[in-house]
């Protein structure tokens, strides 16, 4: 088997881009024999990444060529200048369902493939957990939010596989950003978590619309019996003056 049926060109890479992240981009597809990353000092970078098997290397080019990577939408292709057999159809069906990180959609394009990340320090951004989760896979949504005095994250991924790979790789592992770092939890997103969420707030206006109705008739009565006590009051001085003229 000749190198060059499984050693692939991937150009348009950021300039600011490391092997590590290379490697992430292209393991799913199978085991990695080389990765030459080339920098030059005007962007964008370039890498030659080996497989060990000819089939792997295919695999990567209909997974990989097109792929938007923060922003850059790399090309993917044997290194001695073809793209292997796959064809425009089947790359474009790989990126518009979802075959990168968003396929042709970026990040806010969800999917049922979906998992809970707690345990996040509370300078985290959608963009860090995007990119600290897309070491398990395929990254089409994230977002964070405060919820019961702490950061907690939700991210879907596009297929089920690197779904499951996250929760097995990533769970109790590292999260960092340029301010703070700490331990996260990773489990499968619940969906009647959601379905919770929304009867709770649900039941919370209801309540708040009915305490409201209420006050609002406590207000209304309470007037017309201050009338009713002072009409009393005044008809029983009108007798007493009244008495004491007739005398």
């Amino acid at each position: 088997m000749s190198r060059s049926s499984r050693t692939l060109y991937v150009g348009n890479l950021p300039g600011d881009i490391r092997e590590r992240e290379v490697e992430d981009l292209f393991y799913k597809y199978g085991p990695i024999a080389r990765i030459d990353l080339k920098v030059p000092p005007r962007p964008p970078g370039y890498a030659f990444v080996e497989f060990e098997e000819a089939r792997d290397a295919e695999d990567a080019i209909r997974g990989r060529d097109g792929y938007d990577f923060d922003g850059h939408r790399l090309r993917v292709e044997l290194a001695h200048g073809g793209r292997g057999n796959s064809s425009s159809t089947d790359r474009h069906n790989s990126h518009s369902s979802g075959g990168g990180r968003g396929g042709a959609y970026g990040v806010s394009k969800r999917s049922d493939y979906r998992v809970l990340v707690t345990g996040l320090p509370s300078s985290a951004s959608w963009q860090d957990l995007k990119d600290h989760m897309r070491r398990a896979g395929d990254v089409c949504f994230s977002q964070v939010f405060k919820e019961g005095g702490g950061t907690t994250g939700i991210v879907d991924y596009t297929n089920y596989d690197d779904m499951k790979y996250a929760i097995r790789k990533l769970d109790d592992s590292e999260f960092k950003n340029a301010f703070s770092r700490g331990f996260i939890r990773v489990k499968e997103y619940d969906s009647s978590r959601s379905r919770s969420r929304s009867r709770s707030r649900s039941y919370s206006r209801s309540r708040s619309r009915s305490r409201s109705r209420s006050a609002q008739s406590m207000s209304v009565k309470a007037p017309k019996n201050a009338a009713q006590a002072r009409a009393g009051a005044q008809a029983k001085a009108g007798v007493v003056a009244g008495a004491r003229v007739y005398r």
